[in-house]
């Protein structure tokens, strides 16, 4: 079986990984680098408790199914690629700016053994940085993170280690088709042919011509900038992510990753001095000692949004055409767990992602 994949970001990489472990023949096609899209602008949190709270939902499923898969999938990916890509426990703390939100945290530790709720004074002598000015916090020991820029460079290698080929700076333009089916990517350099396509380019994967009504995945681009603060000689980074004020602080190769601004503003990833200020206030009321840390860099990158904010993965209105796309934020956080799904609907064994299928937007 053959199969081509258009994106190089950790969906695409991971999905094709997994596919030539299986014995698939595996092209990918990547517009620019591998790595060097939204997989590179994230902050590579492990963290479902945090972005997801204490939802019910498939998605939630999703990001706890992905969080289990995560210790042995970066293992993997360290031993077939020989680059550490930093995945480790080390816990979100999740800050009560005001009473309700720790009356809140109260409610979800008692309904879930692996979180704890923590008293102001228990949160200060866990993060020494803290303002002093909070309701208590939310402690979720088993939360991770990936160094994400790392991860991209390390999946890139197991894959091309693993046989299969890599093509950068070759952008996908169309899709054509024959008798009703997927049957080639065309490139401005060369038609690639395949028995089945997935369509993993992030927020570009609504762009490529030739898909038929009902075939285009609904994606849209959502902006988000980030800050990396380099600390004042002798000070330490905070030992976990932690989480408020409607941002996250992750220590991350001696800098504190803040994240993130939301916007939706097309494919725009000019960076903003109203970025910068409001994630840096937003920092500072959460750890005021942060004023005096100096700002080491200034990102931006393009989320892939869908609709109704869940994920698109699975089969197209077009067949032989699949995709994974719509992972929004959690796009490190579920890369595990779309890699096996969509390793096993290409090769058409059973998997459940009826909430996620991109045919929920084809009637439309």
């Amino acid at each position: 079986m053959k199969v081509v994949i258009i994106g190089a970001g950790v969906a695409g990489l991971a999905i094709g990984w997994r596919l030539r472990q299986a014995g698939v023949e595996v092209t990918i096609l990547e517009r620019a680098q591998p790595g060097q899209g939204a997989t590179w602008a994230a902050a590579g949190m492990i963290a479902a408790t945090a972005e997801l709270g204490e939802a019910q939902t498939p998605e939630a499923e999703l990001a706890h199914r992905a969080s289990r898969l995560w210790p042995d999938f970066a293992r993997e990916i360290e031993e077939a690629s020989g680059i550490a890509i930093g995945y480790r426990r080390s816990g979100s703390l999740m800050i009560a700016m005001d009473a309700g939100e720790a009356t809140n945290y109260a409610g979800r530790a008692a309904a879930d053994a692996d979180l704890a709720v923590l008293t102001p004074a228990q949160a200060r002598a866990l993060e020494p940085m803290l303002t002093g000015d909070i309701e208590g916090a939310l402690w979720a020991a088993q939360e991770a993170q990936v160094d994400n820029r790392a991860l991209g460079r390390a999946l890139a290698t197991a894959f091309v280690r693993a046989g299969g080929t890599l093509v950068a700076n070759e952008a996908a333009v169309r899709l054509e088709t024959q008798a009703g089916r997927a049957a080639a990517v065309r490139t401005s350099f060369g038609l690639y042919e395949a028995d089945a396509f997935v369509l993993a380019a992030g927020a570009w994967s609504g762009l490529i011509d030739g898909l038929p009504l009902g075939g285009v995945p609904p994606v849209r681009p959502i902006k988000g900038e980030m800050l990396a603060l380099a600390p004042p000689q002798g000070a330490a980074l905070p030992a976990q992510v932690v989480w408020g004020s409607g941002i996250y602080l992750v220590p991350r190769g001696g800098r504190l990753l803040i994240g993130a601004t939301l916007e939706d503003v097309g494919f725009d990833t000019s960076l903003t001095e109203a970025a910068a200020d409001w994630l840096s206030a937003r920092a500072v009321s959460v750890m005021p000692g942060l004023r005096q840390w100096s700002i080491a860099e200034h990102w931006a990158g393009l989320r892939p949004g869908s609709p109704d904010g869940l994920p698109l993965l699975g089969q197209t209105a077009l067949d032989g055409l699949h995709v994974a796309s719509g992972q929004y934020r959690n796009g490190i956080l579920f890369a595990p767990a779309v890699a096996e799904m969509l390793r096993d609907l290409v090769l058409q064994r059973p998997s459940e992602s009826s909430a996620f299928d991109p045919r929920r937007f084809a009637a439309r």
